[in-house]
């Protein structure tokens, strides 16, 4: 039996940003990944790093520490972030009001700039003037989450960390204390285990035998080869229609159907947006929907429609571009904050999951994460 002082579940940027920092702290680390190509809320997700959007003391140091982070990482690391500083646009849907829309984002970081409907298509063309009041500009970090994810994991393992793709299928205990996983392979044994699952997360603890507070959207988008048009910003809707569905989907009283099959805990919500990426490719989404199934059936062709009919609104140059429909779980915590530290009742077991950011935030709080396990052996 192998043995190791952590084992890190998952391998999206959570994991591979705390295995990278465990490591760099002089651990020995087996990072637990079954999937050997990235298919996950990383891969699928826009790349965006809101530094701006820090809305008390703790969150606006944390934002500042993501984004100095960020703009030297593709020095620190075995490869290309693509880092670079974008427009982000938020649409103010028609019919909407632009003063009241951006009264939410007041209590931020950064001051919201609210532009009219022919400021905005003059940063960016491609909007349809007729469906949108206007916008509201935030200046904004961009990456390559599959590069950046690529690049953590490159260099862990230079370190000397390993990878193993393997699933987990449950925990060793000796009394209340978690010593080792045991998977689809092997047994491994190590001092520390901590779940970076994501979305899989709550699913893995229930098979597992542990409850952990985290939830999961199914997150539906569509991905471009390159593309000839040019996308100049990330667009996102300002009223994200997500955060009310979480909230909706967490009430108390829908607690038990989250451990039952085939629940729905609220409609599903679609926010149109896009971004385009330095190769040219593009991102468009995003349906999300909270269904307790961790695998649930979902119409492709009807959800496919809807995502092109959306964005063909916002965005008509895109309504027709060839692309793929996608799927992934996105994990979220209540209220938004993430769970992060040791799991109630036990010993030996980490939960690092549930951002609302995981691009800007993870990796910052794997350092700090890491620091604080060194300082505190």
């Amino acid at each position: 039996m192998k043995t190791y002082d952590w084992l890190v579940i998952g391998g999206g940027i959570t994991g591979a940003s705390l295995a990278y920092e465990l490591q760099n702290q002089g651990w020995k680390v087996l990072l637990l990944e079954p999937i050997s190509t990235l298919e996950n809320a990383t891969r699928y997700s826009y790349g965006g790093l809101p530094f701006w959007s820090g809305n008390s003391p703790e969150t606006r140091e944390l934002c500042q520490e993501g984004i100095n982070l960020h703009r030297q990482l593709s020095d620190v690391l075995d490869g290309e972030t693509e880092f670079r500083e974008i427009n982000l646009l938020l649409t103010i849907r028609k019919g909407e009001s632009p003063e009241e829309v951006v009264k939410q984002y007041q209590g931020c970081e950064m001051p919201p700039q609210l532009l009219s409907v022919e400021e905005s298509c003059e940063l960016e063309p491609l909007l349809n003037p007729s469906a949108i009041e206007g916008t509201i500009c935030f200046p904004h970090g961009h990456i390559n989450p599959k590069k950046t994810n690529e690049a953590y994991l490159k260099t862990f393992t230079r370190l000397g960390g390993e990878i193993a793709k393997e699933t987990v299928n449950s925990f060793q205990f000796n009394q209340e204390t978690v010593v080792g996983v045991k998977t689809n392979k092997n047994t491994y044994s190590a001092k520390n285990t901590v779940i970076c699952a994501g979305g899989k997360t709550r699913h893995l603890g229930k098979q597992l035998g542990i409850k952990v507070p985290i939830y999961f959207t199914h997150a539906e988008l569509l991905e471009t080869p390159p593309l000839d048009l040019k996308l100049n910003s990330l667009i996102m809707p300002a009223n994200d229609q997500r955060l009310s569905l979480e909230t909706n989907a967490t009430q108390p009283e829908k607690e038990q159907l989250w451990e039952e099959k085939e629940q729905k805990l609220a409609e599903a919500v679609i926010d149109p947006g896009a971004i385009q990426f330095c190769d040219r490719h593009l991102c468009i989404g995003q349906i999300s929907r909270t269904i307790s199934d961790f695998q649930p059936k979902i119409d492709e062709k009807a959800s496919e429609s809807w995502l092109r009919e959306e964005i063909g609104t916002l965005l008509p140059d895109l309504k027709d571009v060839p692309g793929k429909w996608q799927h992934c779980l996105i994990a979220f915590s209540p209220q938004g904050k993430a769970t992060i530290g040791q799991l109630e009742n036990y010993q030996g077991i980490y939960v690092f999951s549930g951002f609302t950011s995981p691009l800007l935030f993870a990796p910052p709080l794997a350092k700090r994460f890491a620091r604080s396990m060194s300082e505190s052996d």
